[in-house]
């Protein structure tokens, strides 16, 4: 290497260093993380209280299938508050490992009907007396290998759907069967009936139309089915000419009651980072019609309005919605993924107040990871206030207007269903497979 060279590589690495040694420019602008685009519902907001204008509350003499769609709905419930337990009664096998009690009672207002984990149906009196219990179970298939189910009653008849893959009716007044449709797939998710069908989901991929006088299936329903499920299925809603599906992949599928003719379809896709527990994208927050729109959310962490007629969406909102959304006075109100009540604006989506709600279930051993969670039921609205039931043994009241906390009443073994309000009753079931009074 000659002297030249020698200069010219030293002076080079001197420029090296030199520039390595200086500080690099502050560049001016708001610092943000790198996901925040994609996850703008863990950016904190600060909680408001908004009136709630919430409707007068209606003495309702029936709560006989899921509130999903507007006829089936008593938006704002009678009921005193506090509650006080006034009975209870067992109305068989509670929840256990391998066999889930996740059934939400109905009722007419003559009787409240229970499915147990061994898929005993019961018919309860107003006063905790037992009328008469149904066990469902066919010759092939025993009810200690299927678990779930869901009940809706119209017209004097109970409807039943259960794990073993049927759709049951009875006669409400006595149990006796009515008929029987088996559908070759489970069918865990409550029946929606009105207009002389009963729709419901099974397999969480088939929607279907039966007809209530026969059991002769008038038409079905079908997507790509996905294994990344939770157990039970979102009930149909109604409104108008339309029926709407939640299927297990994530999809809203819209179509016409009478003929199964498809309308239009979308997919509530989305994902919180860094939970496991968020790679299933079942919808849990069963479709909710209110007001011309439509409102549904997933397992995984995403939530979405839509106008019910049209199909757009309005907003999307990075929460999950583990059990349906209750809608009132221009608001949503759900239970978020996070295990957090929740209440957003029905038009934009715009998040008014965050509360939290019992989480994980603590461990004797502290340095154990969390693998238990409480869950929390509801809510739905009833004298005034948000109501929720959650399995650590506590139904919990919030006011509507700011989220506080304002009552709570013991539920001993837990909930372990969403509850219900009938002529000034609230009624839930336990873990233990004990149904529950109060007011």
């Amino acid at each position: 290497m000659t002297t030249g060279l020698k200069i010219s590589v030293a002076v080079f690495g001197l420029g090296l260093l030199s520039a390595c040694s200086q500080s690099d420019p502050i560049l001016p602008g708001e610092r943000l993380a790198l996901r925040a685009g994609d996850t703008p519902a863990e950016t904190e907001v600060e909680n408001r209280a908004l009136a709630a204008n919430l409707p007068a509350a209606v003495s309702n003499g029936q709560w006989a299938q899921s509130p999903v769609s507007p006829f089936a709905r008593t938006t704002h419930a009678a009921l005193q508050v506090p509650l006080q337990q006034v009975w209870s009664t067992s109305i068989g096998d509670g929840d256990k490992r391998r066999k889930r009690l996740n059934t939400t009672p109905v009722s007419d207002g003559a009787r409240i009907y229970t499915m147990s984990s061994d898929l005993r149906i019961t018919a309860t009196d107003t006063s905790g007396a037992a009328i008469w219990t149904h066990q469902l179970e066919t010759p092939r298939d025993s009810a200690a290998s299927v678990q779930g189910g869901g009940l809706g009653v119209a017209d004097g008849v109970l409807y039943a759907t259960s794990g073993l893959g049927q759709l049951t009716a009875l006669e409400a007044a006595t149990g006796s069967v009515v008929w029987t449709q088996d559908l070759d797939t489970v069918a865990t998710g409550a029946p929606t009936i009105s207009g002389g069908l009963v729709y419901l989901t099974s397999g969480d991929n088939i929607g279907w139309a039966i007809e209530t006088d026969s059991g002769r299936v008038r038409w079905q329903t079908e997507t790509v089915a996905d294994i990344n499920n939770v157990a039970g299925a979102p009930a149909p809603a109604l409104e108008g000419d339309r029926v709407v599906f939640g299927f297990g992949n994530g999809q809203i599928q819209t179509t016409f009651r009478q003929g199964g003719l498809s309308l239009w379809s979308s997919e509530i896709a989305g994902q919180r980072k860094g939970r496991a527990v968020n790679t299933v994208g079942d919808i849990t927050g069963d479709p909710v019609i209110a007001d011309g729109s439509l409102y549904a959310g997933n397992h995984s962490g995403s939530m979405a309005g839509f106008d019910l007629f049209s199909g757009d969406r309005k907003w999307t909102l990075a929460e999950g919605a583990l059990h349906q959304p209750w809608v009132a006075g221009g608001s949503v109100y759900f239970v978020s993924d996070l295990n957090e009540l929740k209440r957003v604006n029905a038009e934009t989506g715009e998040q008014i107040w965050s509360v939290e709600l019992p989480g994980w279930v603590p461990s004797a051993r502290p340095h154990k990871r969390r693998d238990r969670s409480y869950v929390n039921y509801g809510p739905i609205l009833a004298g005034g206030q948000l109501i929720v039931a959650s399995s650590d043994g506590a139904i919990r009241m919030f006011n509507p207007e700011d989220g506080a906390l304002t009552s709570q009443v013991d539920i001993p073994g837990g909930a372990t269903t969403s509850p219900i309000v009938v002529n000034g009753t609230l009624y839930v079931v336990s873990k233990k497979g004990t149904l529950f009074a109060y007011r």
